[in-house]
């Protein structure tokens, strides 16, 4: 093997590394996703709400009884309740209760949600399954349920 190879599969071999655990940055990076999806729901702009999400036709989305699966389903289903009057998506908070890790690559956050200042208003609690993809963290599956 010429020296540039070996580099280069040491080099490889280290990054792989790398993902051998879900870390501090990890958990930060999950929940800076979360945070970023709050303050664009408060500012009415759904399409960066959707970018938390996998693009991809395996996401599911289950509210309201209703199982929906892929990104533009989820969008879709968003639009209809809320994209007429962006202005009264409301105001939304999450409270993250736990963070577990599965894996290097995934995590489960449980938490709280609550949307006030909306005719829509409501609370509940939420799961989401987070993937560390390509482009970054991204929910891969979320069950949203209401309080009432």
């Amino acid at each position: 093997m010429t020296h540039r190879r070996v580099l280069a599969v040491l080099t490889l071999a280290a990054l792989a590394g790398c993902r051998g655990e879900f870390t501090a940055a990890d958990r930060s990076a999950v929940e800076a996703l979360l945070a970023r999806q709050q303050a664009a729901w408060n500012r009415g702009d759904l399409r960066a709400y959707m970018e938390a999400y996998a693009r991809t036709p395996e996401l599911i989305f289950t509210s309201g009884s209703k199982i929906r699966s892929g990104w533009d389903e989820t969008l879709a289903a968003y639009q209809k309740r809320y994209g007429a009057n962006p202005g009264g998506m409301g105001r939304l908070s999450f409270e993250v209760i736990r963070v577990q890790a599965v894996g290097a690559d995934g995590v489960v956050v449980l938490g709280r949600w609550r949307l006030t200042d909306t005719p829509q208003a409501g609370s509940g609690i939420f799961s989401v399954v987070v993937q560390r993809r390509p482009e970054g963290w991204r929910i891969v599956h979320d069950h949203t349920s209401s309080d009432g």
